[in-house]
């Protein structure tokens, strides 16, 4: 038993944030066996799923598959972000390669990552600053003052059209292409991404097999992309979140109090990888996802926080969600004019 698993932690009601954060050491231990088993045993049943969607010779079978490879995706991305974080395979020469090769193929590499994603989890929940990595945030009062093609392209950002084209939006341009143009010696794994991605779409076609990449790459990546785009979305803009100017954001409490609680089944959660579990991530973004709902348990401070869920309702609820309104002390939809 891990020292962790033993702890039964009352923890007072008002812990200091220094407190709170060595609470959580402890859940950083890394099963080491573990994390190799679920890297291996997750690429290979991805593997299985990729060849039934390019080989079943019936297309609602290879359909079928490609839409469980997509959701699939979603789950070895969140141990890409792990790995990213030094919560798995720490200092792991062969899980970087791994690792890299699979971020270069879903138009994630690994360098973008880093930087947008450490970013993120350094200034989530500001009013300003928050929007490199993340949806971008704007006050009531600083939506009336946009410029309408400001307003405008903040409401892209935001739309759930956005979302539901991520693969282009999101990741192809956002990850791939826009911060390769910017620092091509540090990010020359965008354009190798996407020259990979969508060069075996136009090899696929050139040789008569366009279904192929349609089935074993396109569609899987369209339903992981918007999947993950909205799990990113619904992890910082749910109705419970605050947000916080420079003077009164603190780490802890962008943890607690901005980052959610996606409550799912068992099913949902092993495509996930306990993603939904975001509070206790954003706390300690070291504790591996296998052990994120054991520090729940073990964390009071970590019991009560904001919820949604992937129902109809709470998807609604969630992109009713476009401006922070201090007064009310809540997020809300855009202002009347």
């Amino acid at each position: 038993m891990s020292t962790a698993a033993a702890i039964t932690d009352p923890g007072p009601s008002q812990r200091s944030e220094k407190d709170l954060l060595i609470a959580t050491r402890p859940f950083t231990e890394e099963n080491r066996a573990k994390s190799w088993a679920v890297t291996f045993s997750s690429l290979s049943i991805l593997a299985g799923l990729t060849a039934g969607a390019v080989l079943s010779p019936w297309w609602p079978l290879r359909l079928a598959f490609s839409l469980v490879e997509g959701l699939t995706i979603v789950r070895v991305f969140c141990l890409f972000h792990d790995f990213q974080h030094g919560a798995i395979l720490r200092q792991s020469k062969l899980a970087e390669a791994i690792y890299f090769f699979f971020g270069v193929s879903i138009l994630s590499p690994p360098s973008v990552w880093r930087e947008t994603h450490n970013y993120h989890h350094a200034h989530t929940a500001k009013i300003v600053g928050s929007h490199i990595g993340s949806y971008p945030v704007v006050t009531a009062a600083m939506w009336k003052d946009l410029t309408p093609v400001q307003k405008f392209g903040y409401r892209v950002v935001r739309s759930p059209l956005n979302m539901l084209l991520a693969v282009f939006t999101v990741f192809s341009i956002g990850m791939a292409i826009k911060p390769a143009l910017r620092a091509p010696a540090k990010h020359w794994a965008g354009l190798l991404s996407i020259v990979l991605c969508y060069g075996a779409g136009a090899a696929a076609f050139s040789f008569g097999r366009g279904d192929v990449w349609v089935f074993g790459w396109l569609i899987p990546m369209w339903l992981a992309t918007m999947s993950g785009a909205y799990l990113f979305y619904a992890q910082h803009n749910f109705p419970d979140a605050h947000i916080a100017s420079r003077q009164d954001w603190s780490f802890t409490k962008a943890a607690t109090e901005s980052s959610s609680y996606l409550v799912m089944g068992p099913v949902m959660n092993w495509f996930t990888a306990n993603i939904g579990f975001h509070h206790v991530h954003h706390l300690n973004a070291a504790i591996p996802f296998y052990r994120l709902p054991e520090a729940m348990a073990g964390i009071p401070e970590l019991q009560q926080p904001g919820k949604t869920t992937l129902s109809p309702k709470d998807i609604a609820a969630c992109f009713a969600l476009k401006v922070w309104d201090p007064a009310k002390n809540q997020m809300t939809d855009y202002p009347s004019a």
